[in-house]
């Protein structure tokens, strides 16, 4: 996507105002994500969750609620496509901070390198957005901002923190993305050797705020799915769990 189209595309995946915002949850108490496993194969997505359209030339990623081996997941089928699922919330992951999901893709994207523009894509991606202090932002940064806020008349999140699944990059690797310093990537799953089964997933959305930006996350606004191929022009199919946040003392580390 170009640098203009990305402004506006982060603004409509992330950039929930706070009306649009859930009340606050206690740490330990329900889940602010509506799971998917709370609708029916073939009917409208869960309560929360809504599709987003990157308003590009390109055909929308197809996201719909599959049943496989009794349970309701999101299968997401891309084909030189982009485009996203958010669902707002409002947490301090300071008190709920271990993000836990479950997903599958039918293969890794083998062109795909996300330091580059022209191959940023992903089969899959769980993407945060915080809020924050926005006087500490940069002119680029603040001038994305105004533009995303004047075509959608949402701003873009302070910070977009999106754990992916990669080619070949190894596992926790820190990748800024190529059109934005204020959206990072963390390598949570790589290459193809899992491709086609589930792997269960978890990881410190706090420690992993602060090793990739270097400061304190503010509020989790949002949450999204994200899978593309229309970079590289692949065709790749990924499938979604719930994605739950817990306590700390739950296991943060990747696990299969």
């Amino acid at each position: 996507m170009r640098p203009v189209t990305i402004c506006v595309s982060l603004a409509l995946a992330t950039g929930m105002t706070a009306s649009g915002i859930p009340s606050a949850q206690s740490p330990g108490t329900a889940q602010p994500v509506t799971p998917f496993s709370a609708g029916k194969a073939g009917t409208q997505l869960p309560g929360g969750w809504s599709a987003l359209s990157f308003g590009t030339n390109k055909p929308p990623t197809e996201y719909r609620l599959i049943d496989e081996s009794g349970a309701t997941v999101l299968r997401a089928h891309a084909a030189a496509a982009t485009g996203a699922l958010a669902h707002p919330v409002n947490l301090d992951v300071r008190g709920t901070p271990v993000l836990q999901w479950r997903w599958k893709i039918s293969q890794v994207i083998a062109d795909a390198d996300n330091r580059t523009a022209s191959k940023e894509d992903s089969p899959a991606r769980i993407v945060l957005g915080f809020d924050g202090d926005r006087s500490r932002l940069g002119m680029k940064d603040k001038a994305a901002s105004a533009m995303a806020k004047s075509a959608t008349g949402r701003e873009l999140p302070y910070a977009q923190l999106a754990y992916i699944w990669s080619a070949a990059a190894p596992v926790g690797t820190v990748i800024t993305h190529p059109h934005s310093k204020r959206v990072r990537m963390i390598v949570a799953a790589s290459g193809a050797a899992r491709a086609g089964q589930w792997m269960a997933l978890s990881r410190n959305v706090y420690d992993d705020f602060k090793r990739a930006f270097g400061e304190e996350p503010g509020r989790l606004t949002s949450v999204g799915v994200l899978t593309d191929s229309d970079n590289t022009g692949a065709t790749v199919d990924a499938w979604y769990g719930d994605i739950r946040f817990a306590p700390s003392g739950k296991s943060a580390g990747t696990r299969g």
